[in-house]
């Protein structure tokens, strides 16, 4: 099965990091592919991008002026199947990521990957956050799993995806 690739641009208004991909993701070839994720409604319904699109349309955020990574490549079913060396060797890569395409914002999508990329422990969570990385503002959103607990529904995530936008258009309008 291919690695599933990127979506790149240079200076992208926001880039989206994801820790990995899923199992269907992988085998879809697409980003954010299990059917029980919202991902692609949460952009569209928060006005991050004006169509609606589905997995098979990733390619696509270049025309809205977004981007799209992972932490670690290897698609597993769960995150915690990643070993401590494959996420510390995620992180220099992605730093790299940043540094070469510079956008913006760089959007954690999840508040586990936003932890581990700066080690804060704790307390932490959703929104927009004091660092930079490599001059680019970092805002943290909820993971859009149906598994996350802290966020259980719909309306619970798409509150931080709608907030990402107006940050967004806070600093660049």
């Amino acid at each position: 099965m291919a690695k599933l690739r990127d979506i790149l641009k240079l200076r992208p208004r926001i880039l989206f990091v994801g820790i990995n991909p899923s199992l269907r993701s992988e085998q879809m070839g697409h980003h954010f592919a299990s059917p029980g994720n919202p991902f692609w409604r949460l952009l569209h319904t928060a006005r991050l991008v004006p169509v609606e699109l589905k997995c098979e349309d990733d390619g696509r955020l270049v025309e809205f002026d977004l981007a799209l990574t992972n932490l670690c490549s290897r698609a597993t079913r769960a995150a915690s199947e990643l070993s401590t060396a494959e996420m510390i060797a995620g992180q220099r890569v992605l730093a790299r990521k940043i540094r070469r395409v510079r956008p913006r914002v760089v959007a954690f999508v999840g508040v586990s990957i936003y932890r581990r990329f700066f080690r804060v422990v704790q307390g932490e969570g959703a929104g927009a956050k004091e660092q930079e990385i490599s001059g680019a503002r970092v805002f943290v959103l909820p993971n859009p799993s149906g598994l996350n607990a802290s966020y259980p529904g719909f309306r619970d995530k798409l509150i931080w995806f709608e907030r990402l936008r107006e940050f967004a258009d806070s600093l660049f309008d």
